[in-house]
Parts: structure tokens; C-alpha cells; sequence
């Protein structure tokens, strides 16, 4: 969309297993792989570059998406499967990256909670 020399870019992107989304505080970028099913739950959380916002959502298929996600930073992991682990694994990559996206995350869902 455009108003007058003003772009306005959209905050958050979302398919079926990923969700991108622009923070214009901090003028960062991160998103979300999450898989869910009768095994368990997976979820990896990434900080990405504008360009790889900006192509996201372009791919006829949502496994274009994740690979393309795939490419960045990994800040976190969670893996809770019922495939050879005792419980949840849960790995932060990036303390700080995290932090920020949980703040962003939070922003756009209105929750004020510290947990994921």
C-alpha cells in the first residue's frame, strides 16, 4: 500500500506452519517455524533480514517458505516429541535476538505475558 511517498509495510506474514513478522521499533525482522502433531510439537524461531521478509510469501508452496527462513539465524529451538526425548528440549541460540522477538510477538498479539 501506498499513501502518498509513504510505503507502509505490513507487520506480520503468516502459512501454514511459519509466521514472519517486522518489529518498526526496532526495525527488526524474525519468524517462526512451528510444527505441531499426535508426536508432539517443534518450534524454531529465527532473526531475519528484509530480504528474506520481503520474499516470503511469494513461493507457490510453504516449503519454499521454510527453506528460505531456514537461511538465517537460528535463536531458538523447542522439540517436543515423543521420539527419543525425556522431555522437552528447549535451546536459546541468541539471548538477546529471543528476547526481542518475544517483545514484537507480543506487541502484535497484545499480551504482556514473559513466557512463549
Amino acid at each position: 500500500m501506498v499513501y502518498g511517498e509513504w510505503k507502509v509495510m505490513k507487520n506480520k506474514k503468516q502459512g501454514n506452519n511459519w509466521t514472519a513478522y517486522y518489529d518498526p521499533d526496532t526495525k527488526r525482522y524474525f519468524a517462526e517455524i512451528m510444527y505441531t502433531s499426535r508426536e508432539g510439537r517443534e518450534q524454531y524461531d529465527y532473526e531475519i533480514s528484509r530480504d528474506i521478509y520481503d520474499r516470503l510469501g511469494t513461493f507457490g508452496d510453504d516449503v519454499e517458505n521454510e527453506r528460505l527462513i531456514k537461511e538465517a539465524k537460528m535463536t531458538y529451538s523447542f522439540e517436543n516429541t515423543m521420539y527419543g526425548t525425556l522431555g522437552p528440549e528447549r535451546t536459546v541460540w541468541d539471548e538477546e535476538a529471543d528476547e526481542a522477538m518475544r517483545k514484537c510477538v507480543n506487541k502484535k498479539s497484545g499480551k504482556r505475558s514473559k513466557d512463549k
